[in-house]
């Protein structure tokens, strides 16, 4: 069995690229993944993810490289959130703005040699109808990425990624099936 990939190397790479570029450092956390702009007691703004896991790491620097400029001043970049035990319309509603921040997840994770699994993030609740679709959707935005560039620094953290991992021949759109 391989080793999983160490988070404390992830957190290195992700500061490395953004700590001084874009004020921006990747924070192990607790229970709920968070991202806080920067504040009188906090000088950078922090991509917090849960438990110290590898996969929830990528999954909210995929969200930080979905908000833009004025999303990153605000609190969990002013998105909304269900917790778990949505509704059926509740999480459909989850599954159309969770598929471009999932697709560049599925990037990142092949750039580390990691397995990606979508999250429906539901687990409490009702089971969505539309979830192959949701899938489908997901895998078709990262293949749409690969062809045509990753937004707001998604880029840049893949191609280190790669670098670090040694991924550049998983690359290719036959990795997203």
């Amino acid at each position: 069995m391989a080793v999983p990939p160490d988070v404390n190397d992830l957190i290195e790479l992700f500061n490395h690229c953004f700590k001084e570029s874009e004020n921006t450092i990747l924070v192990r956390g607790g229970d709920e993944p968070i991202y806080l702009p920067s504040d009188c007691k906090n000088p950078h703004n922090q991509v917090i993810f849960a438990h110290g896991y590898f996969s929830s790491a990528l999954h909210e620097i995929s969200h930080w490289c979905i908000a833009g400029k004025e999303r990153r001043k605000q609190v969990d970049f002013g998105y909304w959130y269900e917790p778990d035990g949505r509704t059926v319309e509740q999480q459909q509603a989850f599954e159309v703005v969770e598929v471009k921040p999932q697709a560049i997840e599925w990037i990142f994770s092949v750039a580390a040699g990691v397995k990606f699994n979508i999250s429906a993030d539901n687990l409490g609740g009702e089971v969505s109808p539309t979830a192959d679709l949701f899938r489908e959707n997901v895998r078709t935005q990262a293949v749409k990425y690969l062809e045509t560039g990753l937004p707001n620094n998604g880029q840049e953290f893949t191609q280190a990624l790669i670098n670090y991992y040694g991924t550049r021949d998983r690359m290719v759109a036959s990795s997203f099936e």
